[in-house]
């Protein structure tokens, strides 16, 4: 049996190529970063967690609260040492450290993670130094 993190990768990597579309959630169809986490979610646990509202582009700016850890923290539990992530960990990314978190991947392992790239797809992109240096928290997802 698979575990949880060869699961997750296995269905984030079906996603690949998926359009970006801001708050969609469908493979193959479209997706923003938030809508593939929903989407790797789903398939392993059969149903969202919770309902997730509409949201505009910039949401995280315009609130001031940071929903994102917060949506994370509920369902993953704590989050882990960046240290200690491993492949399959949902990556959470803020731009600037006093701005909320407002992206999400999944690390693939080999300085890589998956992720619902703006104005393109999902695809795996390079954990280079300038996207390392931005991560916000890492998250397990929970076992079955």
């Amino acid at each position: 049996m698979m575990s949880i993190a060869e699961q997750v990768l296995e269905i984030a990597e079906a996603w690949t190529g998926t359009p970006y579309r801001h708050q969609a959630s469908c493979k193959g169809v479209g997706c923003d970063c938030l809508g593939l986490i929903r989407g790797i979610w789903r398939e392993l646990y059969g149903s969202e967690p919770e309902f997730v509202p509409p949201y505009a582009p910039d949401w995280a700016e315009r609130s001031g609260e940071d929903r994102l850890l917060a949506a994370a923290s509920r369902h993953f539990g704590g989050p882990l040492p960046t240290a200690d992530m491993q492949r399959g960990d949902l990556l959470l990314f803020r731009w600037r450290p006093e701005l909320a978190a407002k992206h999400a991947g999944i690390f693939a392992g080999d300085q890589q993670f998956i992720h619902a790239y703006e104005q393109a797809c999902v695809i795996r992109s390079p954990l280079v130094p300038s996207w390392r240096r931005r991560i916000a928290a890492v998250f397990r997802f929970p076992e079955k």
